[in-house]
């Protein structure tokens, strides 16, 4: 989020139906080095740039690309939790996780959780029950 934003027409305080806007928190510790814990950090925004690139995808279940395509980065799959009512998308967070300096308190903003996966509809194999999901950002 812009750390100078800008405003249009408003009113402040909480009036009618609207849709929120919260921070992010982790809600695990980190998958790569568990001595560092991200348990309630505050979560950065990122933005996948890449140069003379005109596609750019995501891969649930992937730590590599396929070919023709570049490897930008690898990591896990996140979300909102399953039973949370908030909007959700999938997300490719970085194996090495970084948190906003100084944001480490619980204030329950909007939680990211790592995902597993279900079989039924997901077919297992070639997925496991309940285990967590890589992914892997590519370019083309």
């Amino acid at each position: 989020m812009p750390t100078d934003p800008e405003w249009g027409l408003h009113t402040d305080g909480s009036e009618g139906d609207k849709a929120y806007l919260y921070g992010a928190e982790y809600e695990f510790y980190s998958v790569k080095d568990s001595r560092k814990s991200l348990e309630d950090h505050d979560v950065p925004c990122a933005v996948c740039k890449v140069n003379k690139r005109s596609s750019i995808m995501m891969l649930p279940a992937r730590k590599n690309c396929y070919g023709g395509w570049n490897k930008e980065y690898q990591g896990y799959l996140i979300a909102g939790r399953y039973d949370n009512q908030r909007a959700s998308q999938y997300i490719c967070l970085d194996e090495y996780p970084i948190s906003l300096p100084g944001g480490y308190k619980n204030q329950n903003g909007y939680l990211f959780f790592p995902v597993e996966g279900r079989c039924g509809s997901l077919p297992c194999p070639p997925y496991v029950e309940g285990r967590e999901l890589t992914c892997v950002v590519c370019s083309q």
